[in-house]
């Protein structure tokens, strides 16, 4: 009988979560934490694990953030995988429903890329420069003021890596709050 170790693997291995969403303004595609569930389930069931997501409000610095536990089990051990999204009650065109489950949605995806090794640093959004090219490699300093700034939280909203933005831009400590709080 296989370990829920080798099984976790053979998952990871043959797991297949396609980019099905599109975002028309940044023009790329990518994948939902909808679309892994849709695409893993039946892995899950061809090696009798079970898959189960919670989450989990804390709050940090006066803001709020989501932790989503991606927890798979063989009825006999199991793996769990965490991941954080901030919450922003003040989201324009968002009720406070609407922005938690925002931020669950993404602390969930990112929970199940950890858990099935699904790697977005390389995705079109990730990388994404909406058609402009760099002419220096000197870094912008990006604080909340910046003209770009929001723009870029929308970016860290839909699934972006701040990682990917520290390598374009020098991020100032309020800026890198508001952002991983967002």
């Amino acid at each position: 009988m296989k370990s829920l170790h080798e099984k976790l693997a053979a998952v990871q291995g043959r797991l297949k979560a396609p980019k099905n969403q599109r975002n028309n303004f940044g023009k790329y595609n990518y994948r939902s934490c909808e679309d892994i569930l849709e695409a893993v389930k039946p892995l899950l069931n061809e090696y009798g694990l079970v898959l189960t997501l919670t989450d989990k409000v804390h709050s940090l610095f006066e803001s709020a953030y989501v932790e989503a536990t991606s927890t798979i089990t063989d009825g006999k051990d199991q793996i769990q995988v965490s991941a954080q999204a901030g919450i922003n009650p003040d989201k324009k065109g968002m009720d406070i429903a609407q922005s938690f489950g925002s931020s669950s949605s993404y602390a969930r995806k990112y929970s199940l890329n950890g858990l099935f090794l699904i790697d977005d640093t390389k995705d079109a959004d990730a990388t994404n420069t909406h058609g402009k090219t760099s002419t220096s490699n000197k870094k912008e300093l990006l604080t909340p003021k910046h003209p770009k700034f929001e723009n870029v939280k929308s970016y860290i909203l839909g699934g972006g890596n701040i990682k990917q933005v520290e390598d374009k831009y020098t991020i100032s400590d309020a800026a890198k709050i508001q952002l991983v709080n967002s």
